[in-house]
């Protein structure tokens, strides 16, 4: 299996998508072991490929994903309040989620979209889809990246 039919295959199985825009993608590979570390789309990092199997998006990524059929199920919306503070890469709280879409589960990676399916940050997901809007407390989703850097 070449490394295109492999990304394709993966992000099926992860995101629960039909269909991936065919796109060049450039790979990176491990020096070591000689897998897949990440891959790009002309030249913007799309994901890394985690140690546990995971893809790690990153903004562009999320953003190039977000109109594929199915997608939205694996995006968290937080109410209008709060998207300053996830786009500026702050962790969104239970208490603040607005919607959740059905793919998301513990340890996932999910996209965080306002109400106009804008992505403003991607993270991983710390509760599962049925827990997010039940808690009242605790980290929901830890964002690993946001659309504005915070001016520490």
């Amino acid at each position: 299996m070449n490394s295109d039919e492999k990304i394709y295959h993966h992000l099926r199985a992860l995101f629960k998508i039909d269909t991936f825009p065919k796109e060049d993608l450039q790979f990176e590979y491990s020096k070591k072991t000689g897998r897949i570390r990440n891959f790009s789309i002309e030249g913007n990092l799309f994901a890394t490929l985690r140690t546990d199997g995971g893809l790690a998006l990153t903004i562009f990524g999320a953003k190039k994903l977000i109109n594929t059929k199915g997608f939205k199920e694996n995006c968290v919306v937080p109410n209008s309040d709060y998207i300053q503070f996830v786009s500026e890469g702050r962790s969104l709280f239970a208490k603040h989620v607005e919607w959740c879409g059905s793919n998301v589960e513990v340890g996932s990676d999910v996209a965080i979209v306002d109400f106009n399916e804008n992505v403003i940050a991607v993270g991983r997901a710390l509760l599962g889809a049925k827990l997010m809007k039940g808690y009242q407390k605790g980290v929901a989703v830890k964002v690993r990246e946001g659309i504005k850097r915070r001016l520490d």
